[in-house]
């Protein structure tokens, strides 16, 4: 009877601190990855003004994105095309008094126009990229230049603006962000839940029946001093079916069970038969549904026996004629034939 002693309590905080593993290995992902890449400097880039641009020392350092305000852009005539769509617009200016390439969004450039006074760009650096290197090869070649010469005149590290807010970039930003808000929010949440029981879902379902602490103190007096019935994660009390297995835990009075029904799975690999597992399916008033999976059949037939003999509203057994008198009784399609026939009588 001691182990008995406020166990569901500690199935609950057992239950949610195996829930803390997936979100916490999650952030230890992201953090790895941040480490990794620069994650940091893409979702918030610092701003620089012209004068304050180092691309050799920002991109060493690993600020390889970051806001520029770039002025005195002029455009080289060439432009980065993907499928036959244009991706982007060469520029070229000075900075720091060296010659930069600057790759602008289309719309960023208005598709091209020849000078820009001013601009500020959120853009990712580069250095000795492939197209600043083919587009500097093609502008040697256009105006009969050494290419070796022109590349020496011209930065090495180039800023492309594509780069940083293409669809790939901004993908990348909004599922590190919600996966990180979700860990970190999964987290908190289970420690809730841990530290205070009480307020975990399995218990404020009962908010149906009840009052949920009522309903926890009572359930767990009755289990502590005389369970009727008892198996490995299921167990019937005077007033309550109550499951705390590793897929969930749950309490639900005896007089709110509408319908009970198992469900077998077979288990095997290849033509290979290992097992097979049963689920005990339970419907109770107030559209609350539990499942209890992966038990043996003599202690599914054993609860549901139990169950019908102390209740004997219950329907027992999946069967069509059962699935609608339980649709009936929860009066599951209220709400459509509310809506259907408010739109009837509009009409």
């Amino acid at each position: 009877m001691d182990s008995l002693e406020h166990l569901i309590t500690r199935s609950i905080r057992t239950y949610y601190k195996n829930r803390l593993y997936a979100p916490i290995i999650f952030i230890i992902i992201l953090l790895a990855i941040s480490f990794f890449l620069p994650v940091g400097h893409l979702l918030l880039p610092k701003y620089y003004l012209e004068d304050e641009i180092h691309l050799h020392k920002m991109y060493n350092s690993g600020e390889t994105f970051a806001k520029f305000h770039l002025s005195n852009l002029n455009f080289t005539g060439y432009t980065k095309k993907w499928l036959d769509h244009t991706t982007g617009y060469y520029y070229y200016t000075m900075i720091n008094s060296e010659c930069v390439i600057v790759l602008l969004d289309p719309d960023t450039c208005e598709h091209g126009i020849p000078e820009i006074k001013e601009i500020k760009i959120k853009g990712e650096i580069l250095d000795e990229s492939h197209s600043t290197k083919a587009l500097l090869t093609n502008l040697a070649s256009d105006l009969d230049w050494n290419t070796e010469g022109i590349m020496s005149t011209v930065s090495t590290f180039s800023i492309s603006e594509p780069d940083a807010t293409n669809i790939p970039s901004r993908l990348f930003r909004f599922f590190f962000i919600g996966f990180a808000i979700y860990s970190l929010l999964s987290i908190i949440i289970f420690c809730i839940y841990i530290a205070f029981p009480v307020l975990s879902p399995p218990v404020r379902k009962t908010r149906a029946y009840g009052k949920p602490a009522e309903i926890l103190a009572e359930a767990e007096e009755e289990l502590a001093t005389l369970p009727q019935l008892a198996t490995e994660d299921m167990f019937i009390t005077e007033h309550y079916f109550i499951e705390t297995s590793s897929y969930g835990v749950a309490i639900v009075p005896i007089n709110a069970i509408i319908w009970i029904y198992k469900y077998s799975t077979m288990h095997k690999f290849l033509w290979h038969h290992f097992s097979i597992t049963y689920t005990l399916h339970i419907t109770a008033g107030k559209r609350h549904y539990i499942k209890c999976p992966k038990n043996i059949k003599s202690d599914i037939d054993g609860i549901m026996d139990y169950l019908s003999e102390a209740n004997h509203d219950i329907l027992v057994g999946f069967s069509e004629a059962n699935r609608l008198k339980v649709e009936e009784i929860q009066n599951d399609f209220a709400i459509i034939r509310g809506i259907t026939g408010f739109l009837s009588k509009r009409i």
